[in-house]
């Protein structure tokens, strides 16, 4: 191993996990933000819902400014920038909850990162290095969540809301310090151009997407507005490919997109992406539930928490297997294998819930699925795709996969308010093995349709 290579893939992953670990710190802490800055929960809900929706639309431009010859001067600006959103998150709650929130938007940006970290695993590592490295930031960037909910819970119940935010702006700062370091220069010859009014319209279209498919009580309480959402981001996303084939500098190579093993792997991904998410969601929201509404364990913010350590540790586990099993195994297969372990994990939660331990045991299959799935994407659209389009390629992977959380989350929530009788605080627990089935039959989906990658002619 070179003295590159020692240095380079440690930081790559260090920055993917971390962009991660931040972009779920405001999950487990709603109910603490809403509490210290007297704030709605609704309100409170926009301390990770804002990161989410900034890093979805952050991702394809980040990819395309990637692939130019600035790549180094784009990943350092964008950490010193969620540098800059985790320290207005440590401010006190008398400065006002328009500065956490605006923090945290800043530390959405970092959620595009993860396509130029694979970007310059490919550029600068030996084939074989930057395959594998690839995989494990494809993985970190899922399974790095369950690392944050854990440190987030205990530091919030030992030290308080700005303990936990602190541990996100000394990550932030140690990740900028470590690609100052060891982030490279592009090669020469890469192009610098943005398609600026193409980045818009996408950024745009994918807003009012996330905004219509992530926020439940829109379709509980004014359905014409998620109506409305959805028609707005159907028009903006056709005007954008009229736009992109007409650009001497798309955004996205479209060609490359339509390339049936592309298209056929963001199709898995979209897919596979609903039932992955809609599991998490469901299994942390269960082991809450108080007893009182006759089943649930009733666990604070801590022990919901390690419920994920699992769904990291065999995740990764999951990631670093693949590489290995690449040399007998198609990707494709893979996939379905990955895909088929988070159909066992719904299928097992859809069945049976009356053990805390079994909501681990299914946490841990659910990481060992997504970890192998994870790892094999990059595989299949890399196969396919040009060395100096790899960060736009994976952005857009990154991306169709934000949109599939974002349905799995939505269909998990309004699943279970459908099931939630009139006036009651919880829903029947029916309405878990309701969303689990409807994940499972997702998963479905996705094993059959990541098999089919195996026709002749796809990768």
């Amino acid at each position: 191993m070179t003295a590159l290579e020692r240095r380079l893939v440690p930081a790559l992953l260090f920055v993917a996990l971390v962009v991660a670990v931040v972009g779920s710190l405001g999950a487990p802490l709603i109910t603490a933000v809403a509490a210290d800055f007297g704030v709605s929960l609704a309100a409170a809900q926009w301390t990770l819902t804002a990161p989410l929706l900034v890093g979805a639309v952050a991702t394809p431009v980040l990819g395309r400014l990637g692939t130019g010859p600035r790549r180094r001067q784009v990943v350092l600006v964008t950490l010193g920038v969620v540098v800059a959103g985790s320290l207005l998150t440590v401010l006190p709650p008398s400065a006002g909850f328009g500065w956490l929130l605006a923090g945290r938007v800043a530390q959405g940006v970092g959620l595009g990162l993860t396509a130029l970290m694979m970007g310059v695993a490919r550029d600068h590592l030996p084939a074989s290095r930057s395959a594998s490295t690839i995989a494990l930031l494809s993985v970190a960037s899922t399974v790095g969540i369950g690392i944050g909910y854990p440190l987030a819970g205990l530091l919030t119940a030992v030290a308080g809301l700005r303990a936990a935010y602190g541990l996100g702006l000394l990550i932030t700062a140690v990740a900028l310090a470590a690609a100052w370091r060891t982030v490279p220069q592009a090669p020469a010859g890469r192009s610098a151009a943005v398609d600026v009014l193409g980045a818009s319209l996408l950024g745009a279209a994918l807003l009012a997407l996330l905004l219509a498919i992530g926020q439940t009580t829109v379709w509980a309480e004014r359905p014409w507005v998620g109506v409305a959402l959805l028609a707005v981001a159907a028009g903006l996303l056709v005007t954008w490919v009229a736009r992109e084939r007409r650009s001497a500098a798309p955004l996205v190579d479209l060609a490359l997109l339509r390339h049936h093993a592309v298209a056929g792997a963001n199709a898995v991904m979209l897919v596979g992406g609903i039932g992955m998410y809609l599991l998490l969601t469901l299994v942390t929201r269960y082991v809450q539930t108080p007893s009182s509404a006759g089943y649930g364990f009733g666990v604070g913010v801590f022990v919901a928490g390690l419920v994920l350590v699992p769904f990291s540790a065999l995740g990764f586990a999951g990631g670093r297997v693949v590489p290995a099993l690449q040399r007998r195994l198609a990707p494709s297969s893979l996939l379905a294998a990955g895909a088929t372990a988070v159909l066992v994990a719904l299928v097992v939660f859809a069945l049976t819930r009356d053990a805390l331990w079994l909501a681990f045991a299914v946490m841990g299959l659910l990481g060992l699925g997504v970890g192998v799935f994870s790892a094999a994407m990059p595989a299949v659209i890399l196969a396919v795709t040009p060395t100096g389009e790899t960060s736009s390629a994976m952005s857009v992977t990154q991306v169709v996969r934000s949109v599939g959380f974002a349905i799995g989350s939505a269909l998990g929530g309004l699943t279970l308010a459908a099931h939630t009788p009139a006036g009651a605080a919880f829903p029947a627990e029916s309405g878990y093995a309701a969303a689990a089935w409807l994940g499972a039959a997702a998963m479905a989906v996705t094993v059959v349709a990541a098999l089919t990658l195996r026709r002749p002619g796809r990768a």
